[in-house]
């Protein structure tokens, strides 16, 4: 057991977490004179390490789930989930999301793709919720931060809002709040082309540099975030406003999450940042979920595709499975952290 226990720090701390490339950036700063126990020191140590980490990590995770991705086009995927029906249509249907894009706006034209093609409408939902909230790359890159229980709790119960939102849509009947367009588009039905070995290698490094130029702008904005609150911002205003005295911290951290854009990568620094300051583990949380899943351009992209009605029931059931999720993971840390 000891044995699995240092293999596993290992991999937390120097793997994942790449402590050794922080010492790294460290030591080559302080070699130039500028000190790292300062705060402009600091905030840059944070900036590079940061930015040089999420960047190996997003370019590794692309390249794993755009090769395991090439095994699910979209008309493959809309096999799959047709051939499921109730609750483990729903389930199909969020476990698929975690294989595809990894932001909502991305996810967007898969969803309206599935809808076209008469799949339920709860099932789609459970896709759409669950593909920029709980994405594979979002469970690596969360144990490098939080350590991999916590990361694949965060997967599991994040897989659990998408089954069940998606499941109380299909119960509400709504088809009718679809937009015309979407309902009524003729959908082609095409086998996808038979990819060999080397084909899913292109398409994963084509997906690398296509991602990583979308993507990498956040990151720089989300680690420039967390710099400045790591280095800048006092430990006592964060755990006032975000800390276990503020009942409100979770739904505060919500609301504040849903105006933002930003993937899973961009979110990261920021979320790391705030915990170091000590805000709680489920306000941290909530609010990742919260900029990943609700962000203000994803839902007017995603009003385009269905009536008002239905929007708002979507922001419902995904604002109030968050909050739930933030306060659950906040009485996990009280008890057992």
């Amino acid at each position: 057991m000891e044995v699995l226990k240092t293999v596993g720090e290992f991999i937390q701390n120097q793997v994942l977490g790449m402590k050794w490339l922080n010492e790294l950036i460290g030591n080559l700063l302080n070699s130039v004179g500028l000190d790292i126990s300062g705060r402009l020191g600091g905030s840059v140590q944070f900036f590079l390490y940061d930015v040089v980490k999420i960047t190996i990590l997003l370019c590794f995770l692309i390249y794993l789930i755009s090769y395991i991705q090439s095994f699910f086009p979209p008309e493959r995927s809309k096999k799959i989930m047709g051939r499921f029906h109730g609750i483990w249509a729903n389930i199909i249907g969020a476990l698929l999301g975690t294989v595809t894009p990894f932001c909502s706006c991305s996810s967007i034209p898969l969803f309206i793709g599935f809808t076209s093609a008469g799949l339920p409408l709860g099932v789609t939902f459970s896709f759409l919720i669950s593909s920029p909230m709980v994405d594979l790359g979002s469970l690596v890159l969360l144990m490098s931060i939080f350590g991999w229980k916590i990361a694949v709790i965060y997967v599991i119960v994040g897989l659990f809002v998408a089954v069940i939102g998606g499941s109380i849509i299909e119960k509400l009947h709504m088809e009718n709040q679809v937009e015309e367009f979407i309902r009524n588009a003729s959908s082609v039905d095409l086998e996808a082309d038979e990819l060999t070995v080397h084909d899913r290698l292109v398409y994963a490094k084509d997906q690398v540099v296509s991602t990583f130029k979308k993507v990498f702008p956040y990151i720089l904005v989300g680690v420039g975030i967390g710099a400045v609150i790591h280095n800048w911002i006092p430990e006592e205003w964060i755990e006032m406003v975000l800390g276990s005295n503020n009942p409100f911290g979770v739904i505060l951290a919500t609301a504040l999450g849903i105006p933002m854009y930003a993937d899973i990568f961009g979110t990261i620094p920021v979320a790391e940042a705030l915990l170091a300051k000590g805000a709680q583990l489920g306000t941290v949380l909530s609010f990742m979920m919260a900029v990943t899943t609700l962000s203000l351009p994803s839902l007017i992209m995603l009003r385009k595709a269905v009536k008002p009605k239905l929007l708002g029931t979507f922001i419902a059931i995904c604002t109030i499975g968050i909050i739930i999720v933030g306060y659950g993971f906040n009485i996990f840390q009280f008890l057992f952290i």
